[in-house]
C-alpha cells in the first residue's frame, strides 16, 4: 500500500501559482512554475525563492554533544564556532557514506544537523543508535521547521530589505538567529546553486508570511519561485554532488574526491575510521575512479547511468547529466577510470543509446561565480 506523499505548509500556495508537483523521497514538491531554464537563469543573474522544506532537521543537545557528534560523522565538530556551519557526512563502519550533511552550532552546546529529504530518518536512526554512552540528546525536529532559500546575486539585497540582521557580517558557512519579515528565522548563508544567498528555518506555521514578504521584496530585483529542476542544473554547474547520484553507501568520501572532510587528526574514535584510513591510501596509491566533468560537442544529453566509453570500452558512468543553461551545452558528471581522468583527455565519449558521443573532459565544477 503507498502511502499518500507529505505536503509542506507551502503547499497549497506553489498549487495556486500553477507550479507543477512531483513526488520527492516522499514530499510532494514544486518541480517547477513556468520554465526551468527561466528559473535557472534569473538565479544566475537575479534572484529565486525555494521551498526546500522537505529537508530533515535533527537538533542535538547537551554537555557532550559536540563530542558525540565528532565520533558519529566524519568531521571534527568540536572546533565549529558558534553561529557557524559544517559541511561533513555520516558513513557506514565500512567507510559507505550513509549522507552528506550540513551541521550548524546554534548554541554552546546545540547543534542542528540537516539532512537530505531521501534520508532524513536514515540518519536520524544512525544518531540515535550512535548516542549510546554519550551524555546529549538527539530529538527529530523535521516538523519543527519549515525551510525557504533565496539564492542568487540580488539576494542580499532582496534579504536587506525585510531584515536588520547583520548580514554584511554573515560569512558564508554560518548562520545567525534574527527577524526577517517579522518572522523569528535562523538565517544561513549557504545553498545548493553555487550562487551567493541565504536559507531560512522557520516555524512552518510562518512560511506563507515569509514567502510572501521575499516575492514582495524580490520583485523589484527580479526574483521568481524556483522548482527542484532548476536547482538541480544549478547544483550540476557547481559540480555539488547529489546523494544517490555522486554520492552513495558504495563509494567513499575519498572514492568521491571528497576525503577533505574526513578529519583524521580529531580527538578519539569516530564510525569508519579504519576503513576510511585504508581508503586514503588506496585513493593516494592507485585510486580507481575519478569524478570529472563532461561537456558534450553535440546537442545529445546524457542521463545518469549511461556508460562513458574510450576506444570502445566502457571506463565509467554519468552519475548526472542535464543541459546547462548557463554553458548552453549538455554536462555530466561521471566517475572515470584514472587513466581518463586528466582535463583534455581524448578519445572520451558517452554511449547514449548505442551512440558514442564525444565528450570534453573538464575539472569541476563547469561554473564557478564571480566574487
Amino acid at each position: 500500500m503507498s502511502t499518500a506523499p507529505r505536503l509542506t505548509a507551502l503547499d497549497a500556495l506553489h498549487r495556486s501559482l500553477g507550479a507543477t508537483m512531483t513526488d520527492f523521497a516522499g514530499w510532494d514538491m514544486p518541480l517547477r512554475y513556468a520554465s526551468e531554464r527561466d528559473e535557472h537563469n534569473a538565479v544566475r543573474t537575479r534572484a529565486g525563492l525555494f521551498d526546500l522544506s522537505h529537508m530533515g532537521e535533527i537538533t542535538v543537545t547537551g554537555p557532550e554533544a559536540a563530542a558525540f557528534l565528532s565520533y558519529a560523522l566524519v568531521g571534527n565538530i568540536a572546533t565549529v564556532g558558534n553561529g557557524r556551519a559544517r559541511y561533513t557526512m555520516i558513513v557506514q563502519e565500512d567507510g559507505g557514506i550513509v549522507d552528506d550533511l550540513i551541521v550548524y552550532r546554534l548554541g554552546e552546546s546545540e547543534y542542528m544537523v540537516v539532512a537530505n529529504a531521501g534520508n532524513a530518518q536514515i540518519v536520524l536512526d544512525a544518531l540515535t543508535e550512535r548516542v549510546s554512552g554519550f551524555d546529549a540528546e538527539v530529538r527529530d525536529d523535521r516538523d519543527a521547521y519549515a525551510l525557504l532559500a533565496v539564492q542568487g546575486p540580488e539576494s542580499p539585497a532582496i534579504m536587506k530589505a525585510v531584515t536588520d540582521a547583520d548580514l554584511d557580517g554573515l560569512k558564508y558557512y554560518a548562520g545567525l538567529p534574527g527577524t526577517v519579515a517579522g518572522v523569528p528565522a535562523l538565517i544561513a548563508r549557504t545553498g545548493y546553486t553555487g550562487e551567493d544567498g541565504f536559507e531560512l528555518f522557520v516555524a512552518p506555521e510562518h512560511a506563507e508570511q515569509l514567502w510572501r514578504a521575499l516575492t514582495e521584496a524580490g520583485a523589484p530585483h527580479g526574483l521568481i519561485p524556483c522548482g527542484l529542476s532548476c536547482r538541480d542544473t544549478l547544483r550540476l554547474e557547481a559540480g555539488m554532488p547529489l546523494y544517490g547520484h555522486e554520492l552513495t553507501t558504495a563509494l567513499t568520501p575519498f572514492d568521491a574526491g571528497l576525503g577533505r572532510v574526513v578529519k583524521f587528526e580529531k580527538e578519539g574514535d569516530f564510525v569508519g575510521r579504519e576503513a576510511l584510513t585504508a581508503a586514503a591510501e588506496r585513493a593516494e596509491s592507485a585510486p580507481p575512479r575519478k569524478l570529472v566533468g563532461l561537456i558534450a560537442e553535440g546537442r545529445r544529453v546524457p542521463r545518469a547511468g549511461f556508460p562513458v566509453v574510450a576506444d570502445g570500452k566502457a571506463i565509467g558512468e554519468v552519475t548526472s547529466g542535464a543541459p546547462s543553461p548557463t554553458l548552453g551545452k549538455p554536462i555530466a558528471m561521471a566517475y572515470v577510470d584514472a587513466a581518463f581522468a586528466a582535463p583534455g583527455t581524448e578519445g572520451v565519449g558517452v554511449d547514449i543509446r548505442g551512440t558514442h558521443e564525444p565528450y570534453e573532459v573538464v575539472a569541476l565544477p563547469f561554473y564557478k561565480r564571480q566574487k
